[in-house]
């Protein structure tokens, strides 16, 4: 049973760790976040919860419609979009050690690194990885393996499936397999937000916390950057969905977390007042006791800075000579020119602070703070 009182004695020496009463009051980490104990959502699903999910992911993948892509395709036989078929792409599986201190704890966070993506950031940090089919095929029962070598060799604190969208079927069904070679640890579902209602309703019961971001907030930017117009619409909607299912990150009393949504913005040059509307949004639809990590991290990568390529014969570039006729950037003016230019540098601090500062007014107050965690030694 998960409990959700403070009555442990660890607990209230956690909470006696805060040396002043306003910083106890206003800690992401404040007690009425704290758990006793934490049973895996999974771990409580019944025979026939989980007969229902196995024939539900096998139905999606012979009619792929589990991400708002809609390809349709039967992916025993071919890909669409994502490109990957009835197997999982594995590019990566190890201890992760870059993720929120509440995440990868002491012995890290057991990721697992999709290779294919429904989306095409024109920025993606991860793009040798997400653009291309670079990894080892897995079925389900073999992914299962994995999570299990993560569980009692690496003794991670959780599965972390990061780009996993694409691959909802098989990572359903691979949790299910997992459960009954004894998996234990929480799973966390690592998400662009451009899932369909569909995906997030088949992984529930299944995923014990998610890890969702939501990139930018206008259909043009995100037609442009993203190559899908529709992705704020459809993040509202998943991030709602996932947070009616898990509710506020919640953690033991060992400062990991174990259940709840943990929200990731990354800050864009340029773009900070798009990242205004998102956490204001946040606040007012979804829940002011929102865990959220406001990132600063960005920097150009994947497409961004590329040497823009015109057209071919494209006659207003050949005429200015910025383009020689053959299609090649003509002279000093051509090399200037390149892609994406309006994020070709790195997001600025008072662009950061600036949206953090909206985040403060619209009344969220949990923020992702690794000096909170410094009293877990973790």
């Amino acid at each position: 049973m998960v409990l959700r009182s403070a009555r442990c004695s660890q607990i209230n020496s956690v909470a006696q760790s805060f040396r002043r009463g306003q910083h106890r009051a206003k800690s992401a980490l404040a007690p009425q976040f704290l758990l006793d104990t934490y049973i895996p959502r999974y771990q409580l699903l019944t025979a026939q919860q989980e007969a229902r999910k196995r024939s539900e992911a096998y139905a999606h993948l012979r009619n792929c419609n589990l991400c708002p892509r809609l390809c349709g395709v039967n992916r025993f036989e071919r890909t669409g979009t994502c490109l990957i078929g009835s197997d999982v792409v594995v590019n990566t599986v190890a201890p992760h050690f870059g993720e929120e201190p509440t995440i990868q704890g002491r012995n890290g966070s057991g990721s697992v690194f999709f290779s294919g993506c429904n989306l095409r950031c024109v920025f993606c940090q991860n793009h040798d990885i997400a653009h291309q089919k670079n990894g080892f095929h897995l079925s389900p029962e073999e992914l299962a393996d994995w999570y299990i070598k993560l569980q009692d060799v690496g003794g991670v604190h959780n599965i972390n499936l990061v780009t996993p969208e694409h691959v909802v079927p098989q990572v359903a069904l691979s949790i299910l397999h997992a459960k009954e070679l004894g998996l234990k640890v929480p799973i966390i579902y690592n998400t662009s937000s451009f899932d369909s209602l569909a995906s997030i309703e088949l992984l529930d019961g299944l995923v014990d916390i998610y890890l969702p971001d939501f990139k930018v907030w206008n259909a043009k930017t995100s037609q442009r950057l993203l190559k899908a117009d529709d992705y704020a619409t459809v993040a509202m909607e998943s991030i709602k969905a996932m947070h009616d299912q898990v509710g506020d990150l919640c953690f033991t009393s060992d400062g990991i977390a174990k259940k709840g949504v943990l929200l990731r913005h990354l800050v864009m040059p340029g773009f900070e007042e798009e990242g205004k509307h998102i956490v204001r949004w946040l606040s007012e639809n979804v829940s002011k006791d929102l865990y959220v990590h406001i990132m600063d991290q960005y920097h150009p990568r994947a497409h961004v800075g590329k040497e823009k390529r015109s057209r071919i014969g494209r006659a207003e570039d050949v005429a200015e000579g910025m383009v020689e006729p053959g299609g090649q950037a003509a002279g000093e003016q051509g090399k200037k020119q390149v892609r994406y230019e309006e994020i070709n540098r790195a997001v600025k601090m008072d662009e950061v602070d600036s949206v953090k500062k909206a985040a403060e007014e619209s009344g969220l107050w949990r923020f992702a703070d690794a000096s909170e965690h410094s009293i877990f030694s973790i």
